[in-house]
């Protein structure tokens, strides 16, 4: 066969953006982008576009917005690119007329070592869970979410002081190059009919990654220092674990973005907060304290804790909740 195989992507927010860039930028020739309809967002309302349509956009891609993935005009219309390939990063649940489409398959790639973090969620949980290890797969897809046999992987150490943000853009970058790798295996086999390996995943070694909820950021003091110091790093930046401070009967959202642990057998209530409302603020949970040095009162910007309590003085009645 010595036609060039064609590709279509799918992806909407900006760790799909590399992905597709090393495919444009390598010469596969990408004959679709798939992402996202336009949504209002902001004070003005105005019509926001995906990272991914940006991208295809600057490139002059063809672009595909159902709103539905199961209309018919859209299947007829993804049908008419002639696909050999897709591939799938950060996008939606895809239905089987779609992914069942072109001859080679279709591959998506996922920001955990399946079977581990099947779900929405896989950096953010990783984190949470204190993993010292991540990575991404390339898989083919199959009916079951995240199930479909494995053809390649890359691992991604996770540091203790690690945060999700900072997990997020390591395997977006390594993700990229495995993105790469994987379509010029696959273009290989669509070159000469080389079969494929792949290795099928163990459903006794799954773990889960489930969306992240609002309750599921709010802080546990009673848990120990280990597990809220991970709770915070794994949120950070993005939803952002929180607390309450309740001060003057009015109860305030606190976002906590990093801390440092600071680890004693002392008695305190957990959830006591000490702070000399001058350089230090902590609070107390299992076994120490989370000492809070990045955070952001409701209603106001992110900030370290200095310059915060330069601004909002704790009062001895103040109290966590």
């Amino acid at each position: 066969m010595s036609r060039k195989m064609k590709i279509v992507f799918m992806g909407t927010p900006d760790f799909a953006v590399p992905c597709l860039d090393i495919l444009v930028k390598n010469g596969f020739e990408i004959t679709g982008v798939v992402t996202v309809p336009d949504k209002a967002a902001g004070r003005g309302q105005q019509l926001q576009q995906s990272a991914v349509k940006k991208y295809a956009l600057e490139h002059k891609l063809r672009i595909l917005q159902p709103e539905k993935l199961k209309d018919e005009n859209f299947i007829s219309e993804l049908r008419s690119l002639g696909a050999d390939l897709q591939i799938v990063v950060a996008f939606r649940m895809l239905p089987e007329a779609v992914w069942n489409m072109p001859s080679m398959g279709t591959y998506n790639l996922h920001a955990s070592l399946l079977p581990k973090y099947r779900g929405a969620a896989p950096i953010n949980r990783a984190v949470m869970n204190g993993e010292k290890e991540s990575g991404v797969t390339t898989f083919k897809l199959q009916h079951e979410i995240d199930t479909g046999n494995i053809l390649m992987r890359e691992r991604v150490k996770i540091e203790d002081d690690t945060t999700a943000g900072e997990l997020h853009d390591k395997l977006m970058q390594v993700g990229s190059e495995l993105i790469l790798k994987t379509a010029r295996q696959i273009q290989e086999s669509f070159l000469t009919g080389k079969t494929l390996e792949f290795s099928e995943q163990d459903d006794s070694e799954a773990t889960h990654a489930p969306k992240i909820f609002r309750e599921d950021c709010r802080i546990d003091w009673n848990k120990t220092i280990d597990k809220v110091y991970n709770h915070v790093r794994g949120l950070s930046p993005y939803p952002g674990a929180f607390t309450e401070l309740r001060q003057d009967d009015t109860n305030l959202v606190l976002k906590i973005f990093a801390g440092e642990k600071e680890k004693n057998d002392n008695r305190e209530t957990n959830g006591s907060l000490l702070t000399d409302n001058k350089t230090f603020l902590k609070i107390k949970c299992g076994g120490g304290y989370l000492v809070i040095t990045d955070l952001q009162l409701q209603g106001k910007k992110r900030m370290n804790v200095a310059d915060f309590l330069r601004g909002f003085s704790i009062k001895n009645s103040a109290t966590i909740i």
